[in-house]
């Protein structure tokens, strides 16, 4: 059963859920092949070999913005590697890119699948359905499958050996899109919350925005992404773009810490997929309690600073 696996990268470097994605693929298949793109240099490539991967396939000159030319790339490779199945990182280019491919291969497609696919007699995945609430599992018949992997649904190992680096100079047409100016989000150094392993979040209870320095300095501390609230992100509080919730992102970090968050049905859905969950809110009745795996009645101005030195002393002695 042949396997493609797409490899995203940040500004050349890949990212950790691609790494995930080409870990999930290795299992499925030995001799799965990675599909990159842009300036990442073959020697970072051939590291792939150390998550599975035994080729890889990379192709300059293109860019994360022209989605259909990535599609076509990946499409093309599955079908010159007869691969049966493709697999990509669950995030906002996989997600984008996964469809197309799945349209251009006539194949059948699952997204958010968050464990290795039962293979006895038919091609079975399990992915998390209810926002969350429940997980269903999905028989793909078609010949050709697509399937995007929940960061943080497996864990990374690694191995030996190097990946065999194939520098393509295909042709994928003209590109329709032209790029007038980019603007990175967040700051220079911040974790991307779609990956993050570790994040602080925030809602209404901190009050105003000049209370967020505890926030970012526990996160800081940590090793952690920032998130907040909707109703935070939408009164100007924090940007858009930290906005966790089933309007916002969604993420699936080990550890997720919520501070003066009620915890409504819409941030659930955003977060639950989070392996522990620590809520603390004034508010004993507040929803968040609910699903929390840790939970502290209690002001997060008197908490936090609390947990801000425990941090510390923890750090210290590590």
């Amino acid at each position: 059963m042949g396997v493609v696996v797409f490899v995203d990268n940040h500004e050349g470097k890949i990212s950790k859920s691609s790494l995930e994605a080409v870990v999930y693929a290795s299992k499925i298949d030995a001799n799965c092949t990675a599909v990159s793109y842009g300036n990442v240099a073959n020697d970072k490539l051939a590291e792939l070999g150390q998550y599975g991967a035994k080729k890889v396939i990379s192709q300059s000159g293109l860019t994360h913005f022209d989605n259909g030319m990535l599609a076509k790339l990946v499409a093309d490779t599955a079908t010159s590697e007869g691969a049966e199945v493709i697999v990509f990182s669950h995030d906002f280019s996989g997600r984008a890119i996964a469809s197309m491919v799945a349209a251009k291969l006539k194949a059948g497609i699952v997204s958010g699948v968050v464990d290795y696919p039962q293979t006895g007699t038919a091609f079975t995945v399990k992915k998390a359905v209810f926002s969350g609430k429940a997980f269903a599992d999905f028989t793909i018949t078609s010949d050709k499958k697509v399937l995007t992997l929940l960061p943080n649904s497996i864990d990374i190992t690694t191995g030996s050996g190097s990946a065999e680096v194939v520098n393509s100079s295909a042709d994928l047409g003209s590109s329709r899109i032209r790029v007038k100016e980019f603007k990175k989000k967040g700051g220079e150094g911040k974790i991307d919350l779609t990956e993050a392993e570790l994040v602080v979040s925030a809602g209404r209870g901190l009050k105003g925005p000049e209370n967020w320095g505890m926030v970012e300095e526990l996160a800081q501390i940590l090793g952690a992404a920032t998130a907040c609230s909707r109703p935070v992100a939408d009164i100007g509080w924090r940007p858009h773009h930290e906005h966790v919730g089933q309007t916002g992102i969604a993420i699936s970090p080990n550890l997720y810490i919520a501070a003066g968050i009620s915890g409504a049905i819409q941030h659930l859905a955003g977060v639950n997929r989070s392996k522990v969950i620590v809520v603390i809110n004034t508010d004993p009745e507040a929803p968040f309690f609910k699903a929390a795996d840790y939970g502290i009645v209690g002001d997060a101005f008197e908490v936090m600073p609390k947990l801000i030195e425990a941090a510390k002393k923890l750090k210290a002695n590590a």
